[in-house]
């Protein structure tokens, strides 16, 4: 039995906990997803939601505000550093606690139903569906692009975010089977380019010559720092799908470090060719430098294949993002913390059926509501950064209150290493909020109104179980 069932059950009888408001499902019923997804497929979903588009266009705008190619390139390292850090504090967190959720059952266990309640209904109604949209915006663009039509990007994103849900929907094995498909895809492009970089030295141009900074280092840091940690996010979903996979307190903890490790390498491999082959003052003069470095690499041909790698990889992030997301969502309702048909497993294919269907209609209103790609991950860089904190957090107090729990992974370096991330985290959030205050404030309200929910929620839920 789940422990959180376990505390729930041994609640004295003359008091009503949290948990306590539950409603009651039968085993059947409470079980889990079927555990059908393999390490290679768990890592191939990490690596699949991390490589978007980012490293396409990311360099570009940190370009415009460095101007030593060095400190460039240690801007990439810090960023893939503290993901490492979170990284570490979620492998020992997912040992933990293996079940279907990820952040959510985090928040759950080391912080309480009030807390985790809050997160999944920011992460239900504005994070995950204003993620996916966002990234398969930038996949609509670039598919106009490649065929040469001028298609509303808005239909593509519902129609390849409705193919995708399909598949994830038919069986959990065919979504790992394309997201292995797919991740193997953008490894092998950015492998590539790291590859002919380095055969084709004679061809550069930038050689890390530094050029003057457009700004001091004081100011860059907030912009460049944004950049750098949004285009490494997605090393934490994989915790979603933990109820899935084969032996997870071994699988998971290798699939958080060496896939975050492995990211941090390919990105700093490929921003290492860009700087080689291309000079900052020209860098900076184009929306993203990826055309110009296979240029130097491919000849004419490099335009369209960097789009074909940009539509392979936003398709990646975008079917790993839904893959995931439905987990959390699917998670909170067999706790009893949102509706229960959102946690029905589908009787043939043994998937969350109803909670990816859901999340495809939030996705497209989504879509159909924010005005592009930055409107859309602004919400979710803001809300998602507050609970990785508090998850950090939770492993704190987990240590603390709870130290008999079996932990098949210990966090390296604790406290100092969680203590790490969440200041970090606390310093997105603040970078989120000083770019942007009025943007930031609509999704704080958002967060906020999460509270008095709750409180809606468990009056709803004694009512249901019979307590005034």
């Amino acid at each position: 039995m789940p422990e959180h069932e376990d505390r729930a059950a041994g609640a004295s009888s003359d008091r009503t906990s949290d948990a306590d408001l539950r409603p009651v499902v039968n085993p059947v019923e409470s079980r889990d997803l079927p555990r059908r997804i393999h390490t290679l497929g768990a890592a191939a979903i990490m690596i699949g939601i991390i490589v978007g588009s980012g490293i396409f266009q990311t360099p570009t705008e940190v370009a415009k505000h460095l101007g030593n190619p060095w400190l460039i390139l240690l801007a990439w390292t810090l960023g893939g550093v503290v993901s490492f850090f979170g990284a570490l504090t979620y492998a020992e967190l997912s040992g933990m606690f293996p079940r279907s959720g990820g952040i959510y059952v985090f928040l759950y266990e080391g912080l309480g139903p009030a807390v985790a309640f809050v997160f999944g209904w920011t992460y239900l109604l504005v994070a995950k569906p204003a993620a996916a949209a966002g990234i398969a915006t930038v996949f609509a663009s670039h598919v106009n692009r490649l065929l040469g039509t001028e298609f509303d990007e808005r239909l593509i994103v519902c129609v390849v975010l409705t193919l995708l849900t399909l598949i994830n929907t038919f069986r959990v094995t065919l979504g790992e089977g394309v997201a292995m498909l797919l991740t193997a895809g953008k490894i092998g492009a950015l492998v590539g380019i790291i590859m002919l970089g380095g055969l084709m030295r004679d061809r550069a141009e930038g050689r890390f010559e530094p050029a003057p900074a457009p700004t001091s280092l004081l100011l860059a840091l907030a912009p460049v720092f944004a950049g750098v940690m949004w285009t490494y996010d997605g090393w934490s979903d994989v915790g979603s799908i933990a109820g899935e996979v084969k032996n997870p307190q071994r699988a998971l903890p290798r699939v958080f470090l060496l896939g975050t490790a492995g990211v941090t390498l390919l990105y700093l491999g490929v921003n290492a060719v860009y700087l080689w082959m291309i000079p900052l003052e020209q860098m900076r003069a184009v929306p993203t430098v990826a055309p110009l470095v296979m240029e130097r690499l491919l000849g004419p041909t490099a335009e369209r294949v960097v789009t074909v790698l940009v539509v392979i990889s936003t398709l990646g992030a975008s079917h790993g993002s839904i893959l995931t997301g439905a987990r959390v969502t699917f998670g909170q309702a067999r706790d009893g913390l949102l509706f229960r048909p959102l946690g029905r497993i589908h009787p043939r294919f043994q998937t969350p059926a109803v909670s990816l269907w859901v999340q495809l209609v939030l996705s497209c209103i989504a879509v159909m509501w924010f005005r592009g790609f930055g409107e859309l991950t602004s919400g979710f860089v803001f809300t998602m950064w507050v609970f990785y904190a508090l998850a950090a957090v939770g492993l704190i107090v987990l240590r603390k209150r709870r130290p008999d729990l079996p932990r098949p992974f210990r966090c390296w370096g604790y406290p100092l290493v969680p203590i790490t991330f969440v200041v970090v985290a606390i310093g997105m959030i603040a970078l989120e909020i000083s770019g942007n205050p009025r943007r930031s404030l609509t999704w704080l309200i958002v967060l906020t109104a999460g509270a008095p929910m709750y409180l809606i929620w468990k009056r709803l839920q004694r009512r249901e179980t019979g307590r005034v």
